[in-house]
């Protein structure tokens, strides 16, 4: 099979390119955002852009962090009833995967007399990449859902990071993690080609050398552009790769104990990263090599495979320790026994998950607890 490498969104990125919304063609927006964007100026902001380009604008602010099907249909009823010709997600990763909801939603219900509208992706954290992305993770009865279909990706997504400036440190750190679990994961993903793994390099590059100086300044510019670059191109990288047994855990993870993505991801890195390389047992030859060579990317030792892959796995310890993430599951004060009996559904949930197929090594469901438990401890 010949590779392929596809990237829908045009990109612009930079200082002010939010201004670009001023020459978009239409008539009707409906911009989806949550009521920070709006607190902060930058929705107010936009709609003027928009109306200096002739377009009036409809509004849904009522998306919330991990979003569920509530949030979506609500927004999907204000997206019906404005006609609008243009979508705008404005906000973080829970913003832009609920609007890519909303269209999907539109999608199925209108069928064949559905007219998709011009959709811009304009993101206040780097984290998801999902301006850049063909997936959507929505709450549906307390399990996180994946929607995967090209229909969703955004055509323009509008890097400004001036809309990056008064992202909590805590939101630095999680979702900052989240574009280095995305990198790593399209890295040894079964469906990695040279394309994904320039991107994927670069952004695992641009995570180590920025991101603790991003998360100890956040007014620091060019340290945040460097992290929204890493969080487009991971985006990009997975698109194409698709992900891994990190995500299918935190998904799961985060669904069951409502922590952040970019969290739950953190917690998983370490054992994933273990699990893929093999290093308690054989195999893992293919991932040893992978993640060794970014170890020497990243200037450490790697000297044999094993090496180097030993040398990035504590490399990422010592990050998230930087970020002040807790060592473990239970640092996050979930009570054991809690933890005990979600285990069962979790594994289950993430051996469904649409992230698992793609990873470099499978796990039967017994695997999958024995992961749980490792990243608990």
């Amino acid at each position: 099979m010949n590779d392929t490498f596809t990237i829908k969104s045009k990109i612009y990125a930079g200082k002010k390119s939010i201004g670009l919304l001023k020459t978009i063609s239409g008539s009707r927006a409906c911009i989806i955002t949550d009521g920070i964007m709006a607190e902060l100026g930058y929705l107010g902001q936009a709609i003027e852009l928009l109306r200096e380009a002739g377009i009036e604008s409809h509004v849904f602010q009522d998306v919330r962090p991990d979003p569920d099907m509530e949030v979506v249909t609500a927004g999907l009823e204000v997206f019906r009833a404005s006609g609008a010709d243009v979508l705008v997600a404005l906000g973080g990763g829970s913003v832009i995967d609920t609007a890519k909801a909303i269209l999907y939603g539109a999608w199925k219900m209108e069928g064949a007399s559905f007219k998709r509208p011009q959709f811009i992706a304009i993101p206040s954290t780097s984290g998801t990449g999902s301006e850049v992305t063909d997936f959507s993770v929505i709450t549906v009865d307390g399990n996180k859902v994946v929607i995967v279909d090209e229909l969703i990706a955004p055509d323009i997504a509008i890097l400004d990071s001036v809309c990056l400036q008064h992202v909590p440190n805590r939101v630095v750190a999680d979702t900052g993690i989240d574009v280095l679990v995305h990198a790593l994961e399209a890295y040894v993903s079964i469906n990695a080609t040279d394309f994904t793994d320039a991107l994927a390099e670069k952004a695992v590059q641009l995570v180590f050398a920025y991101l603790e100086t991003l998360y100890k300044n956040p007014a620091d510019a060019y340290a945040r552009d460097r992290i929204q670059n890493a969080s487009c191109m991971a985006g990009m990288a997975f698109t194409n790769s698709n992900l891994g047994l990190n995500h299918s855990l935190a998904h799961a993870l985060g669904g069951r104990f409502h922590i952040s993505h970019g969290r739950a991801n953190a917690m998983m890195l370490l054992p994933v990263m273990e699990w893929n390389a093999c290093l308690c047992g054989g195999g893992g030859e293919r991932e040893r090599i992978r993640y060794a060579h970014l170890a020497a990317l990243l200037h450490l030792p790697a000297r044999t495979t094993r090496e180097g892959t030993a040398s990035l796995i504590e490399a990422s310890r010592d990050l998230m320790r930087k970020l002040d993430f807790p060592p473990s599951i239970r640092g996050l004060g979930i009570e054991r026994d809690a933890f005990k009996e979600a285990l069962s559904h979790m594994a289950e949930s993430a051996q469904r998950d649409r992230c698992t197929p793609s990873a470099p090594r499978q796990a039967t469901k017994e695997e999958l607890v024995a992961l749980y438990e490792k990243a608990y401890q």
